[in-house]
């Protein structure tokens, strides 16, 4: 069996320890060793390289590339699938090598990544969103239609339902088609015309019966939430993440501390909507009001809640806007007020604990799954975060590589699993997918 080799390169761990000199060597999919002078049947030098674990992006929406409603009413019901296997391998080629999938995508897309049918990060999957009538996701309009992104079909349950008795059987309905983790929404939303982004919503005996349903089966809860208020009642239910998280008072930070809950910021979401409004997409003037006033609050927030020692793993929201830019959000969480490496570690260790699989993902280190990223000597600059960018490794595969060819030639290459065409793997093709 052929084993790889890093050499030359500064490995960053994921924990936050500083980075030292020392070689990788890869082998069936793990890490078989870290250290110096490491042998195998092939290396590669990447001297002068920073060699980190791959990003985990803990909030995407693989099912869709911008929040176009009006595309989305006008495609046929199965480019949905087609779209999520593009955008999938977009992620995956831009350095994000495990994604939690914050509703959209089924079980069948998780299993034909997993079967190597589509290239793409690991996966945690919610399948669908949980809205109260008149909610974030309820896609009802004034003229009397509904205009879902997220359609019910048979392997995606429903998004809207009220009461105690339905949301228990809603979460049982979403557990039995397969999910991960269950994603609710506990205040008002950006991309929804008829709700107020700080006002909560569900009561707190649905949010609680939703959090109980999850944890019978083993299952998180993630909430949407950006008003304080809701932010605090999700967080007494009992959920373990906050997304969004964008008006933060003083007593929704000291019950993210009591709870230990985590905080997925998504910097990003409103800055890249904001861009995507401005350069055509169609949204409702509310919608663009929306998008266009929180992003200052929204970054208050976030640095508050770190100063206070609040716990941080990186998302993105990204399906929000357009794939294959979740990067940018560690620059964001800069401005916010992590140092680089708090940054780095947020989208990788603390991410891999957030979703509960540290035990797999998220740190350098022997036994580890290969899942790295390799960027070049302007590596902490994360705003060139995809111009340093130079191989991405995913489960001990080559599945991007942007360095010169001249330093390619000669060393050790292997398809993706599922792959037709080895030169697009190794060739560095645009991050497009097939």
């Amino acid at each position: 069996m052929s084993r790889l080799v890093l050499h030359g390169g500064t490995v960053f761990d994921g924990t936050g320890t500083e980075p030292r000199a020392v070689d990788v060597a890869i082998e069936a999919g793990r890490i078989a060793a870290v250290g110096d002078a490491l042998s195998g049947d092939a290396r590669i030098d990447v001297t002068g390289m920073l060699v980190a674990p791959g990003l985990i992006d803990c909030h995407v929406h693989a099912q869709f590339d911008g929040m176009d409603v009006v595309k989305a009413a006008s495609q046929p019901f199965s480019m949905q699938f087609f779209e999520a296997a593009r955008n999938l391998s977009t992620m995956l080629y831009s350095g994000v090598t495990t994604a939690r999938d914050g509703g959209g995508i089924d079980l069948g897309v998780k299993t034909a990544v997993e079967a190597g049918l589509v290239r793409g990060p690991r996966l945690v999957i919610a399948i669908t969103v949980l809205s109260q009538t008149g909610g974030h996701v309820d896609g009802w309009n004034v003229h009397g239609d509904v205009q879902r992104l997220l359609v019910p079909h048979p392997g995606r349950p429903d998004t809207v339902v009220d009461g105690v008795d339905a949301m228990r059987k809603r979460v049982r309905e979403i557990i039995r088609a397969g999910a991960d983790t269950i994603k609710v929404c506990a205040s008002g939303g950006v991309m929804s015309p008829r709700d107020d982004p700080q006002h909560p919503q569900f009561s707190l005996e649905e949010l609680e019966v939703c959090v109980q349903e999850a944890r019978a089966a083993g299952l998180d809860v993630m909430a949407h939430a950006h008003g304080a208020a809701g932010v605090k009642q999700a967080l007494r239910a009992g959920v373990r993440s906050i997304e969004h998280g964008v008006y933060l008072d003083d007593d929704a930070i000291e019950l993210f501390l009591e709870t230990e809950a985590w905080l997925v910021p998504t910097l990003l979401a409103p800055i890249a909507l904001v861009e995507a409004i401005d350069a055509g997409m169609s949204v409702t003037p509310d919608m663009e009001r929306k998008a266009r006033g929180i992003a200052g609050a929204h970054l208050a927030s976030v640095a508050r809640a770190h100063a206070a020692g609040v716990r941080i793993a990186m998302g993105t929201d990204s399906g929000v806007f357009a794939h294959g830019h979740s990067a940018k959000e560690l620059h964001w969480l800069v401005r916010a007020g992590l140092s680089p490496q708090e940054a780095l570690v947020a989208a990788t260790s603390s991410a891999a604990e957030l979703l509960r699989v540290d035990g797999e993902i998220g740190t350098v280190g022997e036994g580890k799954a290969a899942d790295l990223i390799v960027l070049g000597a302007d590596a902490w600059n994360f705003e060139r975060f995809s111009e340093n960018l130079r191989l991405v490794i995913h489960d001990g595969v080559i599945v991007s590589d942007r360095r010169p060819l001249e330093e390619r030639v000669g060393h050790h290459q292997r398809a993706y699993p599922g792959s037709f065409l080895q030169s697009h793997v190794s060739d560095g093709a645009r991050d497009s997918g097939f």
